[in-house]
């Protein structure tokens, strides 16, 4: 059996005969980073959920690979939702903002009702939409025909340097806490929302779970 020693991963998407990983192990060179890596499910998919961390060593014998061993460190949750109804309000005001200065992202820090940080929004715009938006303009001619949605779920773009921002500027946390992080595409409006809830199974956390899924 040809394996790997044991590296820590992110669990992106779970199939019916694959797990998606992404590798959180350090690189060298920033394009190697967070590279996706598909491996057959086996046994292990039990186990498994989009957003939990792992070690794992893989066993690269075969055509493709599989797990020789697996541990889940941390149980945080990715949550992948298209076709959105409804864009809850912040998400829709960031994107107009966006809009006006023509950037192709933002983010801001939202609020609970008692003014207390519950989690970190990111909109991006989608390349592949409105063409006269100054949006896309501002993506650039390499952002046409693009589907950042499927890119976030597939890991082509990577997910975790945005949950690390946050888990960096959390002062409170002496080790990274699980979190849940919530990947939406509205039905309409060339956007895509990554919602990072601070509290996991918190108030936000759950009534975005609630409405969107």
């Amino acid at each position: 059996m040809e394996t790997t020693d044991a590296d820590r991963y992110r669990v992106l998407r779970v199939d019916d005969d694959a797990v998606v990983l992404v590798d959180l192990s350090p690189a060298d060179d920033p394009v190697d980073a967070y590279e996706p890596v598909r491996v057959a499910a086996g046994d292990a998919d039990d186990e498994l959920e989009p957003g939990n961390v792992v070690e794992a060593a893989l066993d690269w014998s075969g055509d493709d690979p599989r797990f020789a061993s697996l541990n889940v460190v941390r149980r945080s949750r990715y949550w992948f939702a298209d076709g959105v109804e409804n864009m809850f309000e912040a998400a829709t005001d960031a994107w107009s903002d966006a809009r006006a200065a023509g950037d192709a992202m933002t983010s801001r820090v939202t609020h609970n009702t008692d003014g207390e940080p519950n989690g970190a929004l990111y909109v991006f715009a989608d390349p592949g939409g409105e063409p006269e938006s100054p949006v896309r303009r501002a993506a650039g001619p390499s952002g046409g025909g693009r589907d950042l949605y499927t890119e976030f779920r597939d890991g082509t773009t990577p997910i975790d340097p945005l949950v690390e921002r946050v888990n960096d500027a959390d002062e409170s946390a002496s080790e990274s806490p699980p979190r849940d992080v919530f990947v939406l595409r509205p039905a309409s409006g060339p956007f895509v929302v990554v919602y990072v809830a601070f509290e996991q199974d918190g108030l936000l956390s759950r009534t975005v779970r609630d409405t969107y899924f």
